[in-house]
């Protein structure tokens, strides 16, 4: 086994699958496991490839699930080695998506095929879900596939998430649910004029103003148990024509919330709105929900993912929900457990983003030891 885990990586790196490109990933990850025995079902979309592979008859299912597609590397020239030629550097294997989460997906995947030989006759189903469209607007990928889960009354018992969970060591942090993201795009409608003659005009800058002091400040919940406070980031703000002696007609403005359970959709929009009605604030909001959050409580998922990294590193793993989404987020709603676990996240998205080689192997043992504890044996 030493080494398939580096070699099955480093070709997946070799390919600049940036997002909804595969670039061949998923037919490279299908001829492994179409040999091991399992089906193989495309769910494309768009431009979007999503390989289901499967093995068992029938039964619960549980699932791996991965993402192919990569962040763009940038400039070349800020890369220590290119971005899409791999290298391994002081025992890390560099090149974008080493971590997240090419080394994840060959983890996965070979851990899947050692599970299936050892235990042909497991219980359930297992398989592997991948898509090219997590790092993107994330429509047609993991969304697509679990609407038709749903339409064929397919939902997962379980899925394990590949996301480069850990922190300082591999394992020593696991995902145990994620918060939600709820963005706005504000469009505040002012009128436009001579700065000498402002009481022609509408500055949408100084209306806005108070409103965004007010939205920046305040303290929208205490969070709970599960998931900390809900945070308010505005991302964007453009107004004004580039001239010094023009007031604008209008202010746009992209801001996100992350929000756990203590806080609603419906609730932080009601309460936007109502500041911006009470400083006068004349708008428009576009409203998008990527995903609300989702939380695994202890369970069999979570009791096997602990224990599978007791058993093969050595460490207890802090269940936590912090980070951003992930696909999870659409899984879970099926009634899914959900857990994430995977490489440590220090260099995600960044130039020489790397995965420690030492790490790979080992990953693919964790998979394997939560395959043993949820599906092995016979009916």
């Amino acid at each position: 086994m030493t080494g398939e885990v580096l070699e099955l990586t480093i070709e997946l790196c070799r390919r600049p699958s940036v997002t909804p490109e595969d670039a061949g990933c998923q037919d490279l990850v299908a001829a492994i496991l179409g040999a091991a025995g399992f089906r193989i079902e495309r769910l494309d979309a768009g431009e979007v490839r999503n390989l289901l592979a499967v093995h068992g008859d029938d039964g619960p299912l549980g699932l791996f699930l991965g993402h192919t597609d990569v962040v763009p590397p940038g400039p070349e020239s800020a890369w220590a080695s290119p971005p899409f030629a791999p290298e391994i550097r002081d025992g890390r294997l560099h090149a974008r998506g080493a971590a997240d989460m090419k080394g994840s997906v060959a983890a996965m995947t070979l851990a899947l095929v050692d599970f299936v030989r050892a235990h042909p006759a497991h219980r359930g189903r297992v398989g592997l879900l991948l898509t090219s469209d997590e790092e993107g607007p994330a429509l047609d990928g993991v969304r697509h596939v679990a609407q038709r889960l749903v339409e064929r009354g397919d939902r997962p018992a379980w899925c394990v998430v590949g996301e480069p969970s850990s922190s300082r060591r591999l394992g020593d942090v696991i995902r145990v649910g994620r918060r939600g993201s709820l963005s706005g795009e504000l469009r505040v409608r002012g009128v436009q004029g001579h700065v000498a003659y402002p009481a022609l005009a509408r500055n949408p800058i100084h209306a806005f103003a108070p409103a965004l002091a007010e939205l920046a400040a305040l303290r929208w919940d205490e969070g709970d148990a599960d998931f900390p406070p809900t945070t308010f980031q505005v991302s964007n703000l453009a107004a004004g024509t580039g001239a010094t002696n023009v007031i604008p007609g209008e202010l746009r403005a992209s801001f996100n919330f992350r929000f756990g359970t203590a806080s609603g959709e419906a609730s932080l929009r009601a309460r936007v709105e109502a500041i911006l009605a009470r400083h006068g604030v004349e708008h428009e909001i576009a409203w998008h929900l990527s995903g609300a959050p989702f939380h695994t409580p202890p369970g069999p998922l979570r009791e096997a993912v602990v224990s599978a990294c007791r058993e093969v590193l050595g460490v207890e793993p802090t269940a936590d929900t912090g980070g951003g989404t992930s696909d999870g987020r659409f899984i879970a709603p099926l009634g899914a457990e959900v857990v994430e676990v995977g490489p440590v996240n220090a260099s995600i998205h960044k130039f020489d983003e790397h995965v420690a080689v030492a790490d790979l192997e080992p990953l693919r043992r964790v998979h394997v030891a939560i395959l043993r504890r949820l599906a092995a044996g016979r009916p």
